[in-house]
């Protein structure tokens, strides 16, 4: 099983991430894979903004089913400015521009980031 970490670059990430998890979460396949994260709180916080979702991956189809769903997310109108940044543990990650990817990319960029054998140090 691979987990997938997307963060969300944008002007509100915190409300962006929890409309990208609510938008998973509303696809059958993908149910009770995802999940709101955050990371480490920064100094002087008691808390971490959840800006990030990770999503569970197994083989077959999930992977396909949320690049889908990455897409049709990312290519609305208002998501013109978000940026994704998508990976896994001790793996490489991709940036997913809304701006600069075309629809036909984001499997291929996900695949880029998913498939890839781990980087251990």
């Amino acid at each position: 099983m691979t987990t997938a970490f997307i963060s969300v670059l944008s002007a509100a990430p915190v409300a962006d991430a929890e409309s990208l998890t609510d938008w998973l979460r509303g696809e059958p396949a993908l149910a009770g894979r995802v999940r709101p994260v955050g990371g480490a709180p920064a100094e002087g916080r008691l808390g971490v903004p959840l800006d990030t979702v990770s999503v569970l991956l197994g083989a077959g189809g999930p992977l396909t089913v949320l690049a889908s769903c990455l897409r049709a997310w990312i290519t609305q109108p208002r998501r013109s400015d978000v940026k994704l940044t998508v990976g896994r543990e001790n793996g490489p990650t991709v940036e997913i521009d809304a701006r600069r990817v075309s629809r036909e990319d984001v499997e291929q960029l996900l695949r880029q980031a998913l498939d890839q054998p781990d980087v251990r140090e």
